[in-house]
């Protein structure tokens, strides 16, 4: 087809005879790169004919293969929405989905759904974040992993498309002028990407880079009959989705906080490294998260150079370009972090007051029952308790764990995140190894101290062990020989903590103010 018609495909494509089926009305949504038909029962996809550099449909067998490359993988996530690849033939004054005759063009057929269900239409709730943390989790778990001789996934892979930005952004006129804003984010990408191009490649090397989504944000995430369904996933350059995944939840976590949702995104972040374990990938978010804002802002500039806008749209997606780039920078910036202690016998509420906090605060939480398991193979959801000191309970195995939590623990804090370490910690010397690490890194340091009375503990392992929903193990024989070994606080130890009856729990605002007055910065140890 001539390229000077396609515009007269679109128009014609919004008439209700164009399709085989009942299609009145047509609805038609147009994105930076392609033109989306919602025509009864179904919707259809359509590739723009341009070439952007780092995408090019410039040609109909170009764009014939980009559509069967979509259809492939997007059934991964959602093959009850992706049905196929159907011709559009006729004329572009006459066109017909599915038609005999000439190709026109090509679409990509999908199921069609509501658009209210489109995660950035609607509310979102913790429940639900949890739940797209753990299916993004296990696909990233899946899925193929990045040939080491390969070239994605490279340092230069990694850095091209971050350049590449920053180049169509100032390629483009925006008001107020963003230049120095750009030289900025150019500095700081080029610098940060230099000091972890070791990391970056041992992650490669590793596996962590795989056939991703490569587009993983709320406007392509559906709700769609009670379940999740993440489609438009990048079929149009492999480097861009044969990435680190980091770089993929990097994209959610930009996207909930730009929505002024920074407690999911927080949310969403711990309950990823639970099911995955991949804390390490906390080294490259920020890098990651400038990246995505930047690809957010990069859109926004195209569209603001295409002539169909009119003022009122050109001003909305001209603030929303801007807007990107303050949230870019807003990674930039440097964090203190912090450590934080969670401890108490089993039943008082650490993990429950753990997960408050996770939310409020930009911590990573760590949890002894989850981690205990990962160090032996074994899903969290599996419950293992045999007998006292049996399977995975026996002395050095909980060892082993605090040594993991400690290892974890030192490893996020080098990242810059906060760490709340979530344990029994019945033993002083376990505590103390936490401790000499904050004295290490000179970092401030506190601890939550969580009890209830005995009755009420009881209860509570009672009853979520009947319920069958927690990852610990813990019962009543577990709960007795917890109290019998129990080593109360020292008294250096408790003028920097925080004591909690979680019998009757303070507000939450009320909390974080009394973790805020117990945090102390801790000197390094004296050398001998």
């Amino acid at each position: 087809m001539d390229i000077d018609a396609f515009p007269c495909l679109m128009q014609a494509l919004m008439r209700p005879e164009a399709y085989p089926h009942p299609a009145d009305p047509v609805e038609h949504i147009e994105t930076h790169i392609s033109h989306v038909f919602l025509a009864g029962a179904f919707a259809y996809k359509l590739k723009k004919p341009i070439d952007l550099g780092f995408l090019d449909f410039s040609t109909l067998e170009r764009r014939r293969r980009c559509c069967e490359e979509e259809l492939r993988l997007n059934r991964r996530l959602a093959p009850d929405l992706y049905l196929g690849v159907v011709a559009v033939t006729g004329t572009a004054n006459a066109p017909r989905i599915g038609g005999t005759g000439p190709v026109q063009e090509y679409a990509v057929q999908m199921h069609r759904f509501p658009q209210e269900a489109l995660l950035d239409r609607q509310e979102l709730s913790g429940e639900l974040i949890d739940r797209l943390a753990v299916e993004i989790a296990e696909f990233h778990a899946r899925i193929p992993v990045a040939d080491p001789e390969s070239p994605f996934g490279t340092p230069e892979a990694v850095l091209a498309p971050m350049v590449e930005n920053l180049v169509q952004i100032r390629a483009r006129a925006l008001l107020p002028d963003p230049r120095e804003r750009l030289d900025r984010l150019d500095a700081w990408t080029r610098a940060r990407w230099q000091a972890l191009t070791p990391m970056i490649e041992r992650r490669r090397r590793d596996g962590f880079v795989r056939e991703c989504h490569g587009d993983m944000h709320r406007g392509n995430i559906a709700l769609v009959d009670g379940q999740i369904r993440i489609f438009d996933a990048i079929e149009f350059n492999p480097f861009l989705r044969w990435i680190d995944t980091a770089s993929e939840i990097a994209f959610l976590i930009m996207d909930l906080d730009e929505s002024g949702a920074e407690p999911l995104a927080r949310r969403f972040l711990n309950r990823y490294l639970e099911r995955s374990g991949d804390y390490e990938l906390l080294s490259l978010l920020d890098l990651h998260k400038v990246y995505r804002a930047l690809v957010r802002a990069k859109v926004m500039a195209i569209r603001l150079g295409q002539a169909d806008l009119d003022p009122a749209q050109e001003a909305r997606d001209r603030s929303t370009c801007i807007r990107y780039l303050e949230l870019a920078e807003s990674y930039t910036c440097t964090r203190s972090p912090r450590l934080l202690i969670a401890c108490g016998l089993s039943g008082s509420g650490k993990s429950y007051m753990a997960r408050l906090l996770r939310e409020a605060l930009p911590l990573i939480h760590l949890r002894s029952d989850i981690e205990r398991k990962r160090l032996f193979g074994i899903s969290e959801t599996v419950s293992t308790r045999a007998s006292l000191d049996a399977g995975i309970y026996f002395p050095t195995a909980t060892e082993w764990t605090y040594a993991r939590l400690l290892r974890l623990a030192e490893t996020i804090l080098g990242c810059g995140y906060d760490v709340l370490v979530d344990a029994t910690f019945i033993r002083a010397a376990r505590r103390a190894l936490f401790w000499d690490l904050a004295r290490r890194q000179r970092i401030p340091v506190a601890i939550l101290a969580l009890d209830a009375p005995l009755d009420v503990l009881r209860r509570r392992i009672i009853s979520r062990r009947a319920e069958k929903q927690d990852v610990s193990d813990a019962d009543v024989r577990v709960l007795e020989r917890q109290r019998l070994a129990l080593e109360p606080l020292a008294s250096d130890e408790r003028a920097h903590a925080v004591f909690i009856d979680t019998s009757r729990t303070p507000s939450l605002d009320a909390l974080l103010e009394r973790i805020e007055a117990a945090f102390v910065s801790v000197s390094a140890p004296t050398e001998q």
